[in-house]
């Protein structure tokens, strides 16, 4: 593995612990779209978020936004996690989607809140 490989596992187990087993993972994985984990690790986790200029929590908070804008929504579940991972409350994720109404549209705010429901427990508030 290349360093900037190793790099994005670290970020990526950080992020989302429990997500991949512990050692060696097949990168990139066997079968069709398989090139898609690793250009993942590599450019998302092993380059942008091990950049310095912005912490974890403000990665996160942008990440969150463009996600919403985007009505990424499989993205957003597991980033919601990772934004909790990254220190943001319930509280403020939810100020993410509010303040997403007015750049993003309500429809598109208002899909993230739907997942958001489906991801973030309500007794497992950490606001």
């Amino acid at each position: 593995m290349t360093d900037v490989r190793d790099q994005g596992l670290q970020v990526f187990r950080e992020l989302l612990p429990g997500v991949l087993p512990d050692g060696e993972v097949p990168v990139p994985a066997p079968g069709f779209g398989g090139e898609m984990f690793a250009l993942a690790l590599d450019n998302v986790f092993g380059r942008l978020w091990t950049r310095d200029g912005l912490s974890r929590r403000e990665r996160s908070l942008v990440t969150l936004g463009a996600l919403i804008a985007l009505r990424a929504e499989g993205e957003l579940a597991a980033h919601f996690r990772i934004a909790r991972n990254n220190g943001l409350t319930d509280a403020e994720i939810a100020e993410v989607i509010y303040h997403c109404t007015a750049y993003a549209g309500f429809p598109a705010a208002n899909a993230a809140l739907e997942v958001a429901k489906q991801v973030l427990s309500p007794g497992d508030d950490n606001a």
